[in-house]
């Protein structure tokens, strides 16, 4: 079953982000600490920054945690092949 979202449905889910706060889930673990986030309501994308902020996800932080995510997932595969 597709979920259909209308121009109206987003503006008032749009608006509803805007009095009460976003919703974020967890939509993808880059390290144990940073963290990519999508608010459930508005498809808004952010994640979290050097001091542990939420900072909105640009395409250049995108890229950087594709990379850390990258490099994090080989040290911990050559530290569990030596275990």
């Amino acid at each position: 079953m597709k979920k259909v979202m209308t121009d109206y449905g987003t503006r008032l889910s749009a608006l509803c982000c805007s009095i009460f706060g976003h919703h974020y889930i967890v939509s993808k673990k880059v390290t144990l600490h940073i963290k990519e986030y999508k608010c459930v309501h508005c498809n808004k994308e952010v994640t979290t920054d050097v001091s542990g902020n939420l900072s909105n996800l640009t395409p250049e932080l995108q890229d950087i945690n594709n990379t850390l995510q990258d490099i994090y997932q080989k040290r911990h595969r050559a530290t569990q092949q030596v275990a």
